[in-house]
């Protein structure tokens, strides 16, 4: 991996520095300096607007995992998206929220969102800054208001010594609370698994990942872009309309016809561990997924149209295929202490 460091972090720190040597200690934060894997594009995210330190990733962590978001204090981010599970949730398709209320879609992972430019299935949120908003807002999730959250932060000893540490006094906005948010969410970065060991030339495949592999270039990865497994755009793939949520997707978002059925393509790492599959979460396995990529009219209709192809696998194939996709797994992320609850 190579370090990058942002001219702005350091410029933030040389900031920092000097009000310390004024006297102002509380202004002493410590800069972090965002890594990009080499094998990476460059980071959508903007960092210097909201240069990276310990301390707002601290307090964005503490706030990702704190029920208190919610109206009845029983609901957190981390509810619906699970560390071990690639920041998502596996238990059921759809999410859930307060009051056991059931919504209408399968969450999303949470993993290099710094590479992201459009959030949420249908594109809905177009800044990482602000996608915190939704959930927190949606009465179907945590059922709150911003002003009733930053009351309730206010009123916390505990956030009242989070947000000084983080920010130089105990004032919350807003404003503090997302881009503090977004410190935790866009570090959130998965770039160890079996994959990008082969690409790094630390490891080798064996023959069955291999031609997995060579499946997957022929077959997918014209939407699952490497590396990152995702084209970050909007895509229909033939899935038939739930007849109860009747999701049209990105239409609800545009109103333009032309966007009817988009979906925002998931990435495909961890996809292992990340199930139920689609966004109303129907398939519980990958071998659901592919044979419906391998058999459905329609998803190869989809298909056709991206890769000029239909997917016709074999059994043995179809095996090879999803060995492939498990070297995608990043244990290390999806065990990193640092991403987990933090325990005082």
């Amino acid at each position: 991996m190579k370090k990058v460091l942002y001219i702005v972090s350091l410029s933030f720190g040389i900031g920092i520095l000097f009000f310390s040597i004024l006297g102002f200690t509380n202004m002493v934060f410590t800069p972090i300096y965002f890594e990009v894997p080499k094998h990476f594009p460059k980071p959508v995210y903007d960092f210097s607007k909201n240069p990276l330190t310990e301390e707002k990733f601290q307090l964005g962590r503490t706030l990702f995992y704190d029920p208190i978001l919610s109206r009845d204090n029983t609901i957190s981010c981390a509810s619906c998206h699970l560390q071990a599970s690639a920041f998502t949730h596996v238990d059921h398709d759809l999410s859930h929220g307060i009051d056991g209320r059931i919504g209408t879609r399968n969450s999303l992972t949470l993993q290099n969102l710094a590479w992201s430019k459009d959030f949420m299935w249908d594109g809905g949120i177009n800044h990482l800054d602000v996608q915190a908003i939704t959930p927190i807002t949606h009465q179907l999730e945590m059922d709150e208001t911003l002003p009733n959250v930053i009351k309730k932060l206010q009123e916390s000893p505990k956030y009242n010594a989070l947000f000084t540490q983080a920010f130089g006094d105990k004032k919350v906005t807003s404003e503090r609370l997302l881009k503090s948010f977004s410190q935790f969410l866009v570090q959130l970065v998965t770039a160890n698994s079996k994959y990008d060991k082969v690409i790094r030339k630390e490891e080798t495949y064996t023959s069955q990942e291999q031609n997995g592999y060579t499946l997957f270039q022929n077959n997918c990865a014209s939407c699952h872009t490497e590396p990152l497994f995702t084209s970050d755009v909007f895509e229909t793939n033939g899935l038939p309309v739930d007849a109860y949520l009747k999701d049209g997707g990105r239409i609800k978002i545009t109103t333009l016809k032309k966007d009817s059925l988009l979906f925002k393509v998931p990435t495909l790492r961890n996809i292992q561990f990340s199930f139920p599959y689609m966004h109303d979460g129907r398939f519980k396995t990958l071998n659901e997924v592919v044979l419906f990529y391998n058999t459905n009219p329609d998803a190869q209709k989809a298909l056709l149209k991206k890769n000029k192809k239909r997917m016709q696998l074999t059994d043995n194939e179809r095996v090879d295929l999803i060995t492939f996709l498990k070297t995608l797994s990043d244990k290390e992320f999806l065990f990193n202490p640092r991403y987990s609850f933090p325990r005082e």
